[in-house]
């Protein structure tokens, strides 16, 4: 599954932005290949519009 972050952690919660970082991304227009499993499903569902997914 490639992530790609799409908008700015600029003035969002603590976790999201822990959560987003935890994932591998810093800036935007950062991508990223992770694994699809339940753990990773959850932190892309928790952040889902900051990023952009495919399959």
């Amino acid at each position: 599954m490639k992530i790609t972050l799409k908008r700015s952690l600029i003035g969002r919660p603590k976790d999201q932005i822990m959560t987003v970082q935890s994932l591998g991304l810093k800036r935007i227009g950062d991508s990223r290949e992770v694994p699809n499993n339940p753990a990773v499903q959850g932190m892309v569902e928790k952040v889902k519009h900051l990023l952009e997914v495919s399959q």
